[in-house]
């Protein structure tokens, strides 16, 4: 897409990648990037590529120089020789606590000298969990308060800090919350009492660059979400609240089935007309609110948009991500409007009337760049203003009451990429139709994960930003339909 492209290049690259369930992981915590990375077990200690730890960070290189390897991070240096136990950063001596190696020009140090070494070349505080190999960059800890509330029966109610977007899973006995990306530290204590016979307890653990909050229960337990994320109810599955909960990516929630709505007694049948049977209750649904959102997959049929590829048109990336979207949002109970779902082209102001038409409690444009890396999150330049309780809106300015709200969804779908490790941007811009779009409104530009500009016609990576957009929304439904 040419001309969002040209307003911006995205420079930053978050690593990502697959791993066993048994290899050893690492998982670093800044306010630049949240990542993970696997461990190197050489001669029954753990060691890290320190160039690999530093590049989400910053600007590093790394060179080979005669015996010494050398690393440069921003405007510091560090030199390295191989079976050393100490280096120099900033010209001093630093200990490693091991011999540093040198394995196909990858420079590897010590896991035990990241708590010394890091803060010479990052000139600010690190605070490493050995054990857990969880590493803290900074002031970026997620702090949460776990509270049983009065009621009968009760509910363990946690409360973060930032939202949080935990995998869940049950046993026996037992509900587990898995934080994965999230920098989670505990409470104080990591064994929590409340003397409740339903939820007597729970424990906070770390293990292999993760951290988990394990509840106990004498009956099965549920969760669900709420405040955009931050806070976590824990219920017994028979006591917790009708409403369900915003589901999550990889998030397993359920929620008892709503209790129909009280029908009022049916007028009696006309004589000799034999009434159809009543279906039981538990078969009448209760009428289920679900929100709206218009996906629009830009250019279509003549209009092909950017050349990603001599072979890879941008309206095709926008049709294959539009579709994984729209998967995504109805799995999450969201109901989903394509302006575009085949090769047709439509005209800017068609798109704006079309998406206005449907009412919609948010409208996502989906494009896609061979600049840059990672995703660009865009929202209408215009200034934002007082909704108007007139019935007419000026075209030009549509988007202006609703800026506010389009603007906290793009900040909750960043946050949701950032913890699948999607580099992220978010910006303002002049375009069209977001200015004439009268509901929530964004723009989400692909680029490629890497350099390889393939890569944006990847299943895998469409399905990753896709479900990345669709829990960022889900979070949002609250305030959106409160726009409505």
């Amino acid at each position: 897409m040419r001309w969002i492209s040209a307003l911006l290049a995205l420079a930053f690259l978050f690593p990502t990648g697959a791993s066993s369930v048994d290899e050893k992981r690492i998982t670093v915590y800044s306010t630049a990037a949240n990542y993970s990375l696997p461990v190197t077990v050489s001669t029954g200690h753990d060691y890290i590529g320190l160039l690999e730890i530093l590049e989400p960070l910053g600007s590093v290189s790394a060179r080979i120089d005669g015996s010494r390897w050398k690393l440069r991070y921003e405007n510091v240096e560090g030199e390295f020789t191989p079976g050393k136990t100490q280096a120099r950063v900033r010209g001093k001596e630093v200990d490693l606590y091991g011999s540093f190696l040198l394995e196909n020009g990858h420079g590897l140090v010590p896991l035990v000298s990241l708590s010394t070494l890091l803060p010479r070349f990052l000139g600010g505080p690190v605070t490493f969990h050995e054990t857990s190999r969880r590493l803290f960059i900074g002031s970026v800890a997620t702090q949460f308060t776990a509270e049983l509330s009065k009621t009968a029966p009760a509910k363990l109610v946690l409360t973060f800090s930032s939202p949080v977007n935990p995998t869940i899973s049950t046993e026996p006995g037992k509900l587990h919350m898995l934080f994965s990306r999230e920098p989670l530290v505990p409470p104080g204590t990591q064994n929590l009492t409340f003397g409740d016979k339903t939820i007597p307890g729970a424990i906070f653990q770390e293990r292999n660059g993760a951290a988990e909050i394990v509840v106990t229960g004498t009956q099965p337990l549920m969760a669900s979400f709420s405040n955009n994320g931050r806070t976590i109810t824990i219920a017994a599955a028979g006591t917790a609240p009708a409403q369900p909960a915003v589901p999550q990516t990889g998030v397993a929630t359920t929620s008892p089935a709503a209790q129909p709505p009280s029908t009022p007694p049916s007028a009696a049948p006309a004589p000799g007309v034999t009434p159809p049977p009543a279906l039981p209750a538990a078969a009448m649904p209760a009428p289920v609110h679900r929100m709206l959102a218009v996906v629009d997959a830009s250019h279509g049929g003549d209009e092909r948009g950017a050349a990603l590829t001599d072979q890879l048109p941008e309206k095709d990336v926008t049709l294959a991500v539009a579709r994984k979207l729209r998967q995504e949002l109805e799995s999450r109970g969201i109901s989903v409007v394509m302006l575009r779902d085949s090769d047709a082209m439509l005209q800017l102001d068609q798109r704006a009337a079309l998406a206005n038409a449907a009412s919609p409690g948010v409208y996502i444009s989906i494009h896609a760049s061979s600049q840059g890396n990672g995703v660009r999150l865009y929202t209408s330049a215009l200034p934002a203003r007082a909704e108007s309780y007139t019935p007419f809106v000026p075209w030009d300015t549509g988007q202006a009451a609703s800026l506010l709200e389009s603007q906290a969804v793009v900040s909750s779908v960043a946050a949701d990429l950032r913890q699948k490790q999607v580099a992220v941007r978010s910006l303002e811009a002049p375009l069209r139709p977001l200015n004439n779009i009268t509901a929530p409104a964004l723009a989400v530009e692909l680029a490629p994960p890497a350099k390889d500009l393939l890569d944006l016609a990847s299943p895998a990576y469409e399905q990753l930003v896709a479900g990345a957009v669709a829990s960022g929304v889900a979070r949002m439904r609250d305030k959106l339909d409160a726009k409505r």
